[in-house]
């Protein structure tokens, strides 16, 4: 790839130190965001379009508490509901919303909630990314594990009792290819009773290869659903393509996967926005797809290596409080993970109103789960973190922490035959 070179390089080369500088001041160095680069593969479905319809028509401060109200009081919540309960003149019915969202939660979901835990095998990158630590101009420690590195790592998570995991890459196709990664899925399938990924876009005959490999579900941030804003984001790679990446989990589901999930990254652009637009995504693709397990979350910025480029728009715990309490209301039947870029007390809190998911021994590095999970030296390079976590609790500790709260830690309750 064009730019690889870069990954390890902490003194960039004078002709990689101007393409960096062109990319960040001039928008014509840059590629067009909504055009398809060669290999990418487009599918018909108008998906997209009522989704940015919808988004690019919502002026938010034209919602009344007399909308709210009215939205809380309705047995189904239409779109013009959540509208209003996404809005600011929602903020004074919060606790409303919580008692709604709670029971919505409890009739669908019991008092359960899942743990999962993820794993990231390599952070090299072919895309930059302004915000993100493993972009590709970003001096941080590379990795890639080996096959017998990631059993090693796969058999420390499963030894603590844990039965899902989510494996994740940095983006780059030329250091972790669709083989590789389906390599990884069949070692997980030894380990672990349910698969998801969160790697970069792939096409439809790629994912159907890696649900044969042992892949159940995958999971993609738009990280903002802002056109306009993702353009000034993403300077460069293949996740520059805006469009390409919004069709990721309906390709995902042609090609046989079992689930999906969806975010936006809360804090990057217009969060009420964003938030809207992510739901309405799940929205229109549960009516094509009705078979499909879908799912939310709704993670804000954190901080990063070397990060002084992206100046994040607040979103407080009572605004992100806000957003999951109005997804449960409007999608009652679609999972809400909460990770670990929250606290503590704020996953505590929201598992018992709308989330019905957690990560638990979350490391967001390359190599290290032994060193965390065991208290042993870990043997070997390790690659840096993706960013900082908030809460990092071990499996046995939010385990603890949930059934103390009167609810039930679910590690699996798949069957297969």
């Amino acid at each position: 790839m064009e730019n690889q070179f870069f990954v390890d390089s902490e003194l960039l080369p004078p002709e990689a130190l101007a393409k960096k500088h062109a990319l960040e001041t001039d928008p014509s160095s840059r590629k067009n965001h909504m055009e398809y680069l060669p290999g990418m593969e487009r599918i018909q479905s108008d998906v997209c379009a009522n989704v940015m319809e919808q988004m690019n028509s919502y002026d938010y401060n034209k919602y009344t508490a007399k909308d709210v109200k009215a939205a809380l009081e309705h047995e189904t919540c239409t779109i013009e509901d959540f509208k209003a309960l996404l809005s600011p003149a929602a903020e004074p019915f919060l606790e409303e919303m919580a008692q709604r969202a709670r029971l919505e939660t409890s009739k669908h979901f019991g008092n359960t909630v899942y743990l999962f835990t993820p794993l990231y095998i390599a952070n090299y990158c072919e895309n930059y990314c302004v915000y993100c630590g493993f972009n590709c101009y970003n001096h941080i420690q590379r990795m890639k594990l080996t096959m017998e590195q990631i059993e090693h790592e796969m058999k420390v998570i499963a030894d603590s009792g844990m039965e899902e995991i989510l494996i994740l890459t940095g983006e780059s196709r030329a250091q972790s290819d669709v083989d590789y990664i389906g390599e990884a899925c069949k070692l997980a399938r030894k380990y672990f009773r349910m698969v998801g990924l969160e790697i970069y876009p792939v096409n439809v005959d790629e994912y159907r290869y890696l649900h044969e490999c042992g892949a159940d579900y995958v999971t993609v941030f738009q990280e903002t659903y802002d056109t306009d804003k993702y353009e000034t984001l993403h300077l460069m790679g293949h996740k520059r393509v805006w469009p390409y990446r919004f069709d990721a989990q309906e390709r995902a589901l042609m090609g046989g996967m079992r689930g999906v999930a969806f975010s936006a990254l809360l804090g990057l652009s217009d969060f009420r926005k964003d938030a809207l637009a992510s739901a309405l995504h799940v929205y229109y693709l549960q009516r094509k797809y009705p078979y499909a397990e879908m799912a939310l979350s709704c993670p804000r910025l954190r901080p990063i290596i070397n990060n002084d480029k992206i100046n994040p728009l607040d979103v407080h715990e009572k605004q992100l409080c806000q957003i999951l309490c109005a997804y449960r209301i409007f999608l009652p039947f679609v999972g809400i993970t909460v990770s670990s870029r929250e606290s503590a007390a704020f996953r505590n809190g929201i598992v018992k109103i709308a989330a019905t998911k957690v990560s638990a021994g979350v490391s967001t590095g390359i190599g290290d789960h032994e060193s965390k999970y065991t208290g042993k030296e870990q043997e070997g390079e390790q690659g840096d973190e993706q960013f900082e976590i908030n809460d990092n609790r071990s499996l046995d500790k939010m385990y603890q922490d949930i059934a103390g709260e009167g609810l039930q830690p679910v590690l699996n309750d798949y069957v297969y035959v």
